[in-house]
């Protein structure tokens, strides 16, 4: 895989950038695709380009990213019989 994408930096980079974008707005909305970016530039690193094309590589990504939304999602999402309080309305 000769092209830019299938560089392990580069993961981890777009890993890293979607962090900060997950501060700047948070509500787990960039974290799954950030640790799936990093996840897929692990394992393009350790099997030393051998991954397959961009296409597989994307395909892998995407998988990952959407497991560890499902799981972030899972472990930090809405609690169990938690209640929205609405204190006042809109139109008052």
């Amino acid at each position: 895989m000769a092209d830019w994408l299938g560089q392990w930096w580069v993961w981890i980079a777009l890993g890293l950038a979607l962090m900060i974008f997950e501060v700047v707005a948070p509500g787990f909305i960039f974290l799954g695709f950030a640790v799936g970016a990093v996840v897929v530039g692990l394992i393009v690193a350790m099997s030393g380009g051998l991954v397959g094309t961009l296409p597989v590589t994307l395909l892998i990504f995407a998988v990952l990213s959407l497991v560890a939304w499902l799981v972030i999602r899972k472990l930090a999402g809405e609690r169990k019989g938690q209640v929205k309080v609405w204190d006042s309305d809109i139109n008052e």
